[in-house]
């Protein structure tokens, strides 16, 4: 090979290990927020997995009454992390005091105040961290598991699940959902239309009016859908983050989950 060539293909290698779809989330920032939440962690055990070679910071809480079979993974919303005080920590460790072990993972996040359209390559990172997740849960006995997700994360989780047959998976729980029509990738009506689980679409008064707006044409497709098991709620009083909200969010969750086939 000439020069030329070796030059040529040197340069098209360091644009492709520039390119930010090689490793999009911002693992430096995951990396910190893993430090100050294993140095504060008190309710549940922090568990290092593995996706597409990174590793990942996921906490563990098992169910206080020792059963394993039931398990929830819960997926934050937008650049925040698996211990957030709002709808997160709430859930992880309500559910768990409840009967339902439950997985929070660190989904992908950028610096701070990026724009939802930003997100979109890092979709592609989204399979493997919710696999992983799967795997672990299953190691630990778990046998039926609900995927639930908040803003963000609930539209990763339902692009996940729009593509997903795992046979242990029952049931999503989608909270504050939201819906784009110009990014497909994001939009979880899109993904709705593929899912064929029971769906719980859980969503506040005052929540954002995106979420609001659309709640319509969601209950729609979710109705489409045909299961019996798939429902829609609006909370009176909460907003998009269930700020003061935490028993009921908590208490409607819990038991739609314990009404699952």
């Amino acid at each position: 090979m000439n020069t030329r060539h070796l030059a040529a293909g040197f340069a098209v290698c360091m644009i492709m290990l520039a390119s930010p779809l090689s490793q999009a989330s911002d693992i430096e920032k995951e990396k910190r927020w893993a430090d100050q939440i294993i140095d504060a962690l008190f309710d549940g055990e922090p568990v290092t997995l593995n996706a597409d070679k990174q590793d990942f910071l996921a906490i563990y809480t098992g169910a206080a009454d020792g059963g394993t079979a039931n398990a929830a993974i819960v997926m934050h919303g937008i650049g925040v992390h698996p211990d957030w005080d709002q709808v997160v920590k709430p859930l992880r460790v309500g559910l768990a005091e409840r009967g339902w072990s439950t997985l929070s993972l660190q989904m992908p996040i950028l610096e701070n105040g990026a724009a939802e359209e930003k997100y979109v390559p890092l979709m592609a990172e989204v399979p493997g961290r919710i696999n992983a997740g799967l795997e672990y849960l299953k190691s630990q006995g778990a046998t039926r598991i609900v995927i639930i997700g908040h803003s963000l994360g609930a539209a990763m989780a339902a692009s996940y699940l729009a593509g997903s047959q795992d046979p242990a998976i029952i049931g999503f729980v989608g909270i504050g959902m939201n819906t784009s029509e110009t990014l497909v990738e994001l939009d979880s009506i899109t993904s709705l239309k593929k899912i064929t689980i029971p769906v719980f679409d859980l969503y506040g008064e005052s929540d954002l009016a995106a979420v609001i707006n659309s709640a319509p044409q969601r209950l729609e497709v979710i109705t489409a859908q045909g299961n019996a098991n798939s429902s829609q709620r609006q909370v009176d009083q909460a907003d998009h983050f269930f700020n003061d909200m935490d028993t009921p969010l908590v208490g409607l969750v819990l038991s739609w989950m314990n009404d699952l086939p």
